[in-house]
Parts: C-alpha cells; sequence; structure tokens
C-alpha cells in the first residue's frame, strides 16, 4: 500500500479499533458457538469478544507470531479456557445464570471448561488469528494476511 492509499484511509482511534475487533470478533464467536450447540446466550458476545482481542493483541507482538503456530494454538487455547473459566465463574456459579455446565465432562474445572473443548480451541486458533489479521486488513489497511489453509497448514506440518 502506497502512501496515498494510507492517507486516503480515516484515521480510527486505538479505542474504536478495540472496539471494533471486539464486536467482530464477538460476533463470530457467538455465531460458532450457535452453530455448534445449537443455540447461545448474547452474553458470549462479549465474553468471545475478549477472546478474540487479547489473541489479536497477542498476534501483534512479533515475539508471538515468530514462534511455530503449535505454540501459538496452545497459548491461544490457554487464553480463550482462561477468559471462560472467569466468565463461567461469573456467569454461571456466582449469577446462576446456567449457560453452560460441562460437569459431566472429562477434565472438566467447576463444570465451567473441560479438556474436550480446550482441544477444540486449540484447533480454532488458526482462524481466530487469521479472522483478527482480516479483519485489521479489510477496515485499516494493514498486512494482508496468511490464508487461513496456510495457516492450518503450518499447524499439522509443525512449522
Amino acid at each position: 500500500m502506497n502512501n496515498a492509499d494510507t492517507a486516503d484511509k480515516p484515521k480510527v482511534s486505538r479505542i474504536a479499533r478495540i472496539l471494533i475487533l471486539w464486536l467482530c470478533t464477538g460476533m463470530i464467536y457467538l455465531t460458532i458457538e450457535g452453530l455448534w450447540r445449537g443455540w447461545t446466550n448474547i452474553v458470549m458476545l462479549p465474553v468471545g469478544g475478549l477472546c478474540g482481542v487479547l489473541i489479536g493483541a497477542l498476534n501483534q507482538s512479533p515475539r508471538f507470531y515468530k514462534c511455530r503456530i503449535v505454540w501459538q494454538c496452545l497459548l491461544g487455547a490457554l487464553i480463550v479456557l482462561a477468559v471462560e473459566f472467569i466468565s463461567g465463574c461469573i456467569l454461571n456459579l456466582w449469577l446462576g445464570l446456567g449457560i453452560w455446565d460441562y460437569t459431566g465432562m472429562t477434565g472438566n474445572i467447576l463444570g465451567q471448561v473441560c479438556l474436550q473443548y480446550g482441544f477444540l480451541w486449540f484447533f480454532l486458533i488458526p482462524f481466530a488469528i487469521w479472522t483478527e489479521d482480516y479483519i485489521r486488513w479489510v477496515f485499516w489497511g494493514e498486512d494482508e494476511p496468511y490464508t487461513v489453509l496456510s495457516i492450518y497448514k503450518d499447524l499439522f506440518t509443525l512449522k
């Protein structure tokens, strides 16, 4: 992109960028959960958005994006599990909303997170990284992202 192209782009404050990323990634999270479970709850929009913003913030750090994708997936999955655990403790245990309960699943912690979904998140992180990069490219003209297939190829070939 040349300087003339960037001059035409409106300047967006850092807070506005975070809010846009939060909303976009939250809506995607909400959609994926709705498709997976057959239903979702609107409070998952801010929870998912927070996951997206945190993973995206890490993805802006050279120390993170230069490491192998397998490590990025592991760290991203841990972030999602931490956010879901804290959210679950507040929403389900403290407020009693009963949005999810993994009590009957293997490796669960207080019924708020479980091993099976940790593995699922591990494999969804490349899509999350690509999505956040794609949003930045579309809205603010940042670097064009790698294709999502190339990211998964790197994961499965352990690059």
